[in-house]
């Protein structure tokens, strides 16, 4: 990849685990009942659903994050949340009317490990007594390596949980000092071992480039070191340094700190070259599998979905998001709820869902968000049919030309296809999609770059 293209392409823009995406939710039109009806909507074709859980603690702020979290070292924060949680799923229950099957959960945040084994216990044993759970459900969560003990494992393991992805980001003790996020290579294998050793039959590594300090012998001692264990899947993705958003926790360094996008590239490149070696097989975006894996099965037979939790194999499930700032997806409708802790207990408290905002898609919303889920998840798209087409195409591939041009992606007779060369810019490529983004350009930065 040459620099002219990273400097052509390296644009702020969108990751799309969803369209339309977060800041261009028609809020006006949106209403609670609004949501509920798509949910019902949805729920009535397929009883399935995924369950995204955000359990919002964490014992101390690393400064590269970007999620919505609360730092404290009380744990006594702990129950009074996870009863609050109870009480959101009941009422969706009330909604929906009749028990759903759950085909999905994810215990995201925050650190979920930050609460205890027996409080988590509690929690998901309540939640699945009062619905069915899917015979081949996938039940994964984010582990810190820190703090998942062997405890947590077990627990979760008899619980049918049968995946873990433990945040890595970089074994440099310089970058790990930068970023506020203190963990040897010692404890990752210890938590990986432990995992496998509790009957985890996925164990994914999140790996971070582009962070302070960080440079591209980096990238190769830590790829090295996750050779060493070898995880199912690995989550190698750019730093999204958004401090204007995310406020002082992305400022516990300069911005002369971060290599630039031509240095952040050579990492992608290194690293990916290093994993493909290694037999991992590039997902989607940013993502790797092993071939034995699921996620891996499921990009072969297309099935490969993405959403808010990333890329999963759930792609025909509602979303149902439990907790503090959790997005819900039913497919026809997003909502989100409460961002701060206080709101969110409040909104319980009164005995209603405690959705803020969303959005509900309209024909042409649906139509785009196909073509925006096809280039994430299979890196081609087609409007063959003529529920697939939509009046504004033609302007949209006439602004793709360049891209053609300039060898990123190839037209076929009614679609187009994202070459090998155009990976890195695939982000870039779905936005000549965004109908939303192209009519509603904000003021101030939104997003992090896209390379």
């Amino acid at each position: 990849m040459t620099n002219n293209l990273i400097r052509k392409y390296n644009v702020p823009g969108p990751r799309y685990t969803s369209y339309p995406t977060v800041p261009y939710w028609d809020q006006e039109s949106f209403s609670p009942a609004a949501w509920n009806k798509s949910l019902l909507r949805s729920f009535k074709d397929n009883k399935n659903i995924s369950l995204y859980i955000h359990l919002p603690f964490c014992e101390s702020l690393c400064t590269f994050c970007g999620c919505n979290k609360r730092i404290t070292k009380k744990h006594s924060v702990e129950s009074p949340y996870i009863n609050n949680l109870i009480k959101e799923w009941d009422m969706y229950l009330e909604l929906l009317g009749e028990k759903p099957i759950i085909r999905e959960v994810h215990l995201g945040g925050g650190t979920p490990t930050f609460f205890a084994p027996q409080n988590l216990q509690l929690l998901l044993e309540t939640l699945f007594s009062k619905a069915e759970k899917h015979p081949n459900a996938e039940l994964s969560f984010e582990g810190h390596p820190n703090n998942t003990t062997k405890e947590h494992l077990t627990s979760l393991a008899n619980l049918g949980f049968n995946r873990v992805s433990y945040g890595v980001q970089d074994y440099n003790e310089k970058v790990q000092k930068a970023i506020h996020r203190i963990q040897p290579f010692a404890n990752v294998k210890r938590a990986t071992d432990e995992a496998r050793q509790t009957g985890f039959d996925s164990v994914g590594h999140d790996i971070i480039f582009g962070l302070p300090f960080q440079n591209k012998d980096h990238i190769v001692e830590s790829i090295e070191k996750t050779k060493q264990l070898m995880p199912d899947r690995i989550a190698f993705y750019s730093y999204a340094h958004v401090p204007w958003i995310k406020g002082n926790g992305q400022r516990g360094f300069k911005e002369a700190d971060l290599p630039t996008a031509s240095e952040k590239r050579d990492m992608y490149e290194t690293g990916k070259q290093m994993l493909e070696e290694a037999g991992y097989v590039e997902i989607g975006m940013d993502h790797f599998a092993l071939k034995s894996d699921s996620l891996y099965k499921a990009m072969e037979q297309k099935e490969l979905h993405r959403n808010f939790m990333g890329y999963t194999t759930s792609s025909k499930t509602s979303m149902i998001g439990l907790g503090v700032s959790a997005i819900s997806d039913s497919w026809f409708g997003f909502a989100q709820n409460e961002k701060t802790v206080e709101a969110y207990e409040a909104k319980i408290a009164e005995g209603v869902i405690p959705v803020v905002k969303g959005h509900i898609l309209n024909e042409e919303d649906l139509t785009i968000r196909k073509h925006i889920l096809n280039i994430m998840c299979n890196l081609e798209t087609s409007w063959e049919t003529p529920e697939n087409y939509f009046k504004e195409l033609p302007e949209v591939l006439m602004s793709l030309k360049e891209m053609e041009e300039d060898g990123l992606l190839t037209f076929l007779d009614h679609g187009l296809k994202v070459l090998e060369a155009g990976r890195p810019f695939v982000r870039n490529i779905c936005m000549a999609f965004d109908l939303k983004m192209k009519a509603n350009k904000p003021d101030t930065q939104l997003f992090s770059m896209t390379v």
